[in-house]
């Protein structure tokens, strides 16, 4: 048996052992919780169905393909193989889709490729921003959305840069 694997059972039943000891109404505690986590749901919900909703109709409306082809000669002039554009442009918006189109650059190209390298890094180095902001935004009252939102594209963007560049020296 892995002892990583009983890592977590055992931290359970030592917070379990440490309430009893501390007398803390565990069930009391858990259902104040639940109660607590039923209006950050609600309020979530629709922010997380507008950006899974815009990258849907981002990538089903052609937009995507549009900018792909729009912008990867200055991809490629930053050091992007432009093979990867369309998985620069859509880690942003969608991990699931992100993580599809990498296994078709896997697939296309070899996963020990130059280009499913950059990829790689594309995708390691960059998060679902807008999904995160979601989240992030959804609990707070005062919504400044657009100078955190651009400061993360921005970090993204120069991740993958800096990745493809240490993808072409290694």
């Amino acid at each position: 048996m892995n002892p990583l694997a009983a890592a977590v059972p055992l931290l359970f039943l030592l917070l379990f052992a440490y309430a009893l000891f501390k007398r803390v109404k565990l069930y009391d505690c858990f259902t104040e919780g639940a109660k607590e986590a039923v209006p950050l749901i609600l309020s979530l919900f629709p922010y997380l169905a507008a950006i899974l909703m815009l990258s849907e109709l981002f990538e089903r409306s052609g937009l995507s393909g549009m900018l792909t082809k729009v912008l990867s000669p200055a991809f490629r002039f930053l050091g992007i193989p432009p093979e990867i554009s369309k998985l620069v442009l859509l880690k942003p918006f969608s991990g699931s889709g992100s993580t599809a189109l990498l296994s078709e650059i896997f697939s296309a190209y070899g996963a020990d490729s130059y280009i499913a390298r950059c990829a790689c890094v594309a995708y390691g180095s960059s998060e679902t921003v807008f999904y995160i902001s979601a989240v992030y935004f959804a609990g707070i009252r005062k919504k400044r959305l657009l100078r955190p939102v651009l400061i993360a594209l921005t970090a993204d963007f120069l991740a993958v840069v800096l990745g493809c560049w240490l993808c072409r020296i290694m």
